[in-house]
């Protein structure tokens, strides 16, 4: 369940309205930016992008970015773009350039269900006249890539194949633990395409074959983006709550705070999760995700994040 949900008696016209008088003159309210985008849901912010521009005859996103700066505008801008195109644009921006932001790539492709892949795909293409799996063949390799292009797919299995649980356990405890050196091809084909419901069997009968958590077993078996994309998919599998929740939790909990990652969690996962991922939160680490929040951020960019938070636990 998201923390943001549509508002109740919304007038896109009254918004743009609000939001041009807000930005109008010297200085900007950024109070009231931040009150109206943060309690719309993001469909209802397309409309206030409309009537603002059938009004005033400009471009609200364009406005904002005009009047705004640092943390608190990428916040903004990020609330502003349609949810398939936030992704497809974050994945953009990870791949183009020098270097490839391997944390996103696995963070969006192990998260996301088959049918947001596909969407994702779809938006990349028309965006950014490229194709999404030939961007990623060209920046990344190895058993890394093959995954990677599994789950781009978005194909993933339906149900449960009661007579193959044992199976994949017995395949991936001897095609890791059991073996000198690891056999990655099988890891990819059952992490990347069994139902998310068989996995979850499936771990529960390798941890009875193997005596420890399948998540151990692949830190002991495999190193660098293969290891944290394996363990994303894991993560994803068992909660994808739980997950966002310790992302939450490491772009926080350290010496300067990765306040990309934190906006784009915050941001994708308002509509979608986030009274779960703060439910997990508190109880992985006995605190609350607003008040983390509240010590590792400040300004209107730690308002409107608390605003996304949607509230204490």
């Amino acid at each position: 369940i998201g923390s943001v949900k549509p508002f109740v008696n919304f007038n896109a016209k009254h918004d743009a309205e609000l939001l041009h008088r807000a930005m109008k003159g010297i200085g900007t309210d950024e109070d009231t930016v931040l009150m109206v985008l943060t309690a719309r849901c993001n469909d209802q912010r397309q409309e206030i992008k409309a009537a603002y521009k059938k009004t005033y005859g400009k471009d609200l996103v364009s406005a904002l970015k005009s009047e705004l700066g640092g943390l608190f505008e990428d916040l903004i801008v990020s609330l502003m773009t349609p949810p398939v195109l936030y992704d497809a644009t974050q994945l953009h921006k990870a791949l183009k350039g020098a270097g490839t932001d391997d944390q996103v790539l696995i963070e969006i492709l192990a998260s996301r269900t088959g049918e947001e892949i596909k969407e994702i795909t779809k938006v990349y293409k028309k965006e950014f006249g490229g194709k999404l799996e030939k961007d990623i063949c060209g920046d990344t390799g190895g058993s890394y890539r093959k995954l990677l292009v599994i789950l781009l797919q978005g194909s993933r299995e339906e149900d449960v194949d009661e007579d193959n649980i044992e199976k994949d356990a017995k395949d991936l405890y001897a095609a890791g633990e059991g073996k000198c050196g690891t056999d990655e091809e099988k890891f990819i084909t059952i992490l990347g395409n069994r139902s998310e419901e068989h996995l979850r069997r499936v771990f529960d009968a390798y941890k009875k074959i193997s005596g420890s958590d399948i998540e151990e077993s692949i830190k002991g078996e495999t190193t660098g983006n293969l290891e944290d994309l394996m363990l994303a998919i894991v993560k994803c599998v068992k909660s994808v709550p739980g997950y966002f929740a310790e992302s939450l939790y490491k772009s926080m909990r350290r010496a300067g705070t990765d306040d990309k990652t934190l906006t784009r969690i915050m941001v994708s996962r308002s509509e979608v999760d986030m009274l779960d991922i703060r439910a997990n939160f508190k109880k992985m680490y006995g605190q609350s995700l607003y008040t983390t929040i509240q010590e590792d951020t400040d300004g209107d960019y730690q308002k409107a994040l608390l605003y996304l938070c949607g509230g204490k636990d």
